[in-house]
């Protein structure tokens, strides 16, 4: 279950089982920026046809409203692929962002931040190694394992033991929205094997994804045992989420919604109220 948080006129989420002193880590919504249609309106993409004083005035409103500044971020170019950057220190403004569609980090004071519209979200902490992640996990990422991958990465740097890993599977296209092609289900079938039943659900005209469940199934292959799933659909509500699918593609996809991994100490937020249910 996740809890929802208001401030500064931005609406955004936080996994409960990773309400950490020494974490701070947010899910934003689409509410509460400056930018029009078809962007509105927290629109952090710059290359998308938005006014830059916008996009830059979204991304302060953003990092004000939880008390962090844009010489903490670090973030990478999103290439839909199983490689995991590890990040030492803040990249925000250098020009050659690495291609990664995950970070991982075991420095504080580091913030990462990724971009969504649709695909999924997953968090990681270790608070034994004090080490976190985020990882970016369409469906080719999601074949390509980026869950499982970004333990053995946080293993590798930090000896993080999967088993003290506390995750998140964010809000995301959900099952009943997400219909695939052929060559999806083929990838998934040949990542999945035995297990592609359980994420693929033909139906009379369709064959539907379930993202959650896949990126769950390389989490707990990975030797993860504690995982929250915000089980929060980005197709149901294109009122408070960007949804490239439910939009028919008009946003493009760097056009979406923004959430931040944040490492960087207590950051008291206060508690507004719970959302609960699956949509």
């Amino acid at each position: 279950m996740m809890i929802t948080r208001n401030r500064a006129g931005l609406k955004y989420y936080q996994f409960e089982t990773l309400l950490f002193d020494e974490l701070t880590q947010a899910v934003f919504s689409r509410l509460g920026g400056t930018s029009p249609s078809p962007w509105k309106s927290l629109n952090l993409g710059g290359t998308v046809g938005d006014d830059p004083d916008r996009v830059q005035n979204n991304e302060d409103k953003l990092l004000g409203a939880i008390g962090y500044s844009s010489r903490q971020l670090s973030q990478v170019h999103q290439v839909h692929s199983a490689k995991v950057e590890v990040v030492a220190e803040p990249n925000n403004k250098q020009p050659g962002l690495p291609q990664a569609d995950a970070m991982i980090t075991n420095k504080p004071g580091i913030l990462l931040l990724m971009r969504y519209a649709d695909c999924v979200p997953i968090f990681f902490y270790d608070p034994v190694k004090k080490a976190a992640g985020i990882a970016h996990a369409g469906w080719q990422g999601t074949v390509k394992e980026i869950a499982f991958v970004t333990v053995k990465e946080m293993e590798k740097h930090f000896g993080t033991n999967p088993s003290d890993l506390i995750t998140g599977i964010g809000p995301s296209i959900g099952p009943d929205h997400y219909q695939v092609g052929i060559d999806v289900i083929d990838a998934v079938k040949k990542a999945f094997g035995d297990n592609w039943d359980r994420v693929l659900t033909p139906g009379p005209d369709d064959v539907k994804f379930n993202l959650w469940k896949a990126n769950e199934i390389s989490l707990r292959k990975a030797g993860v045992l504690d995982i929250e799933t915000a089980g929060i659909c980005t197709g149901c509500s294109v009122v408070e989420w960007f949804s490239h699918r439910r939009e028919n593609g008009k946003n493009w996809k760097i056009c979406c919604s923004y959430w931040a991994y944040l490492n960087n100490g207590y950051n008291e937020l206060p508690r507004i109220e719970s959302y609960q249910g699956t949509d």
